[in-house]
């Protein structure tokens, strides 16, 4: 496989902004030879429906300005959907344990996040914020101010059995991190989680 098919690979998956130098050490690759690869599937997306943003020091996979209105149109008719379970499930997880990497929640729930947290920002219900992580910049994800507002709390720690479901997540990280699997504990994690909040998130706006 080309370093090109790699790097949009890569790019997909991730689904945020990455940092130049992270995505050369996941690569493998010199920046030269990033820099090739980068050009090349600019060139490959030209007439497809994806484009290759790069701000500063950081590289993103987003849709072409071309299809923005079809997007934008996708983008409304979500925001009327109910958030669903899997929205509810990742709403629950940034809730009681933020903030928090995409990667962490992904790890918490056994899939990829990635469509579902663009759903929540989108709705306005969660906000990113970047932090410095080594030799380049990471993301992790925190409940808006608006969440909590619509949630009848003033602060984070006033959310149903907080401290104990809290507690519960950070357990759960840490014993995944030093055992290396998840299948003991993540189910009934996410089971206790979204039980917990069903009740507060069921007035969450739809728009």
């Amino acid at each position: 496989m080309t370093l090109e098919a790699k790097l949009e690979a890569l790019l997909f998956w991730k689904g945020e902004p990455m940092a130049i130098k992270k995505v050369q050490a996941a690569l493998e690759c010199g920046k030269e030879e990033l820099d090739a690869a980068i050009a090349a599937l600019e060139a490959a997306l030209g007439t497809r429906g994806l484009r290759i943003m790069r701000v500063g020091e950081e590289i993103e996979l987003r849709t072409a300005p071309e299809v923005s209105a079809l997007i934008e149109k996708l983008t409304k008719d979500e925001l009327y959907r109910d958030l669903g379970k899997a929205g509810l499930e990742t709403l629950t997880i940034i809730l009681y344990k933020s903030p928090i990497k995409r990667s962490e929640v992904d790890y918490i729930r056994g899939v990829n996040s990635s469509f579902i947290i663009r759903n929540l920002l989108v709705r306005g219900l969660i906000e990113r914020i970047a932090e410095k992580e080594g030799a380049g910049r990471g993301f992790s994800y925190k409940p808006t101010i608006d969440l909590l507002a619509h949630l009848g709390i003033s602060k984070i720690e006033d959310l149903p059995e907080y401290e104990k479901t809290k507690a519960e997540l950070e357990a759960f990280a840490r014993a995944a991190d030093e055992e290396g699997k998840q299948e003991e504990t993540a189910p009934l994690a996410q089971a206790e989680i979204s039980d917990a909040i069903t009740a507060e998130t069921k007035d969450v706006p739809q728009s």
